[in-house]
Parts: C-alpha cells; sequence; structure tokens
C-alpha cells in the first residue's frame, strides 16, 4: 500500500517553494529551520525525488519539485474543504430525487412545497413521481423511486418511514342524492354504491373498523376506481357514497356539495410516511425532508 504524504509536509513544501530561503519558510509554519528541513526531507524519501536545489544563498524548485507543487496546492486546498466540511460551512453536494406521492396528494400539496423544498435544502433537484399506494411501495424497494409520501400499510423489511402528518377520513355522499335516497339505516345501503380504491376497501375500512362502524352494510354495488381524486369527482357527481382524506373533501363539506353519512362514526385516521429503503445512506436528508413536510399545513 502506498503510503500517502501528510498534509503538514506538503504545507511545509508549499511555503518553502513560496519563499526565498528556508529561514524565511519557516517562520511561515511557525518551525524552525531545522524542523522544516527534517520535513521536506521526510517528504523527499517517501516520494522518492529529490524537490530543491539548495545552495548557500539561494533554493529552487526541482523538476519533480515543480511537477508536485499544483498538485500539492491541490491537496491542501482539498484538505480545507473537508474542514469546512466538517464544521457545515460549505454548500451541500447536490442531490437529485425522485419523489412519489398519490396524484391529487400530489397536485393538491406536493406541488405547491415544491420551491419551499428547494429553498430549504440547497442542492436539492426534485422530480415527482404519481402512482398508487402498493405502487409506490414497489418503485422504492426497486430503487425506481427515492422515497415516497403514502399512508399505505408496510410489511417489508427493506423499507422504512417517518412519520408524517395525520390523515383523517370521512364517510360522504353527494348532498342531492342523500336528499333524494337518504341513508339512515343499514337496509338503506342496498340502494347505493360503494366506490373504493379496490376489492379489499382500504379506504372503507376507516368506516368498518371505527367504533360504532362494523362489517353492517351492504351495499347494492362496489364500484373499484384507482384513485382518490377520481373517487371524489364520482361521489359529487352523485354515483355512490365512500369514505375519503377529510383533507382532499373539505371544500366539498365545506360547500355542502358533499355531506357526510353516519356522521356520529368517528372514523379511524391514518398518518402520512416518508417511505424510502432501509439501506438508503440518505437516511439524514429524508429526515429533514420529512421535517419540512410536516411544518406545511395539509391541503
Amino acid at each position: 500500500m502506498v503510503q500517502l504524504p501528510s498534509v503538514d509536509n506538503l504545507r511545509c513544501f508549499d511555503a518553502a517553494a513560496r519563499s526565498k530561503t528556508f529561514r524565511e519558510a519557516a517562520r511561515a509554519v511557525a518551525l524552525t529551520p531545522a524542523a522544516l528541513g527534517q520535513r521536506i526531507r521526510q517528504l523527499e524519501d517517501q516520494l522518492g525525488a529529490r524537490l530543491f536545489q539548495r545552495t548557500t544563498r539561494s533554493m529552487s524548485l526541482t523538476t519533480a519539485g515543480a511537477a508536485l507543487l499544483p498538485v500539492a496546492r491541490a491537496a491542501l486546498d482539498a484538505a480545507f474543504e473537508c474542514v469546512r466540511a466538517a464544521r457545515g460551512e460549505t454548500a451541500p453536494l447536490p442531490v437529485e430525487l425522485i419523489f412519489g406521492t398519490r396524484y391529487e396528494l400530489g397536485l393538491s400539496f406536493f406541488v405547491p412545497l415544491y420551491e419551499t423544498l428547494l429553498a430549504r435544502h440547497p442542492g436539492l433537484s426534485l422530480h415527482y413521481y404519481f402512482g398508487s399506494g402498493p405502487d409506490l411501495l414497489l418503485r422504492v424497494r426497486s430503487r425506481e423511486v427515492d422515497c415516497a409520501v403514502t399512508s399505505a400499510r408496510l410489511t417489508d423489511p427493506l423499507l422504512d418511514s417517518i412519520r408524517l402528518q395525520r390523515e383523517d377520513y370521512v364517510f360522504v355522499g353527494a348532498r342531492a342524492l342523500l336528499k333524494k335516497t337518504p341513508v339512515r339505516s343499514e337496509k338503506d345501503a342496498g340502494r347505493h354504491a360503494l366506490i373504493d380504491v379496490g376489492t379489499e376497501l382500504p379506504l372503507f375500512r376507516y368506516w368498518r373498523d371505527a367504533p360504532g362502524g362494523g362489517d353492517r352494510l351492504r351495499f347494492g354495488r362496489l364500484w373499484r376506481v384507482g384513485t382518490g381524486e377520481a373517487i371524489r369527482r364520482m361521489v359529487v357527481a352523485g354515483r355512490g357514497v365512500a369514505v375519503l382524506p377529510r383533507y382532499l373533501v373539505e371544500p366539498d363539506l365545506k360547500s355542502r356539495r358533499l355531506v357526510q353519512v353516519f356522521p356520529k362514526v368517528p372514523l379511524l385516521f391514518d398518518h402520512f410516511r416518508l417511505v424510502f429503503r432501509s439501506d438508503d445512506p440518505r437516511r439524514p436528508l429524508f429526515e429533514a425532508i420529512a421535517e419540512t413536510i410536516q411544518r406545511a399545513p395539509l391541503r
């Protein structure tokens, strides 16, 4: 293994190259002329080359010394940058991330948050990928996406997460639909379609598993739709009822386009999580990004 020259020896060599005599160079690095000469000899022995031509009246760089000088100065600059980096005084290195999120959450929350994320994390270059919860987890696992925000349950040991905002849910239907065909009891459910993401009813379970909910409603039809925003639009159009994130339908509830079904049942809640691979060395960056997201109001 090649033994690398010490930073102190390179510093002495640089000082000698800038000076007319070893005595002048020694004063520049706070050493005696003898100690400086010893440092130069150590460097020459280590490199196997003579670096200075010396006479009683002058000294000059040899060919080897002249070749070493710009490289030695670059090494000293790099060593200085190491100190600055450790003290947090340098600009962060550029980092490029592919950030995954659900379509509706991306448009309403993360696209408006884009400039804030870049401003608070200098050097960050951010790209968005929109997908469903299971799709996002698969892409993080395969490294196609660096990190993703989802409330999907984690069961994969290769994935880790940081909790973000709480996600509340409401069971809703169009005001006009429920005025015409109310849902006041279990038997009324048969006259309505339930709209959800898939056959496992990942949204409806927030009502079904809640105290006062239960598996007691038998809907006339199950309509599977892939994303929350598509479900919201179909519910607003009066095509069925659904459990949806409160942030997504808050404007519709305020305008009374949508009203709650069984409003006395307190639905379960979940949390958004920033998901990434557990072996990803960029966890400190993900933690910093998570803190920025946590400070932003969910919308």
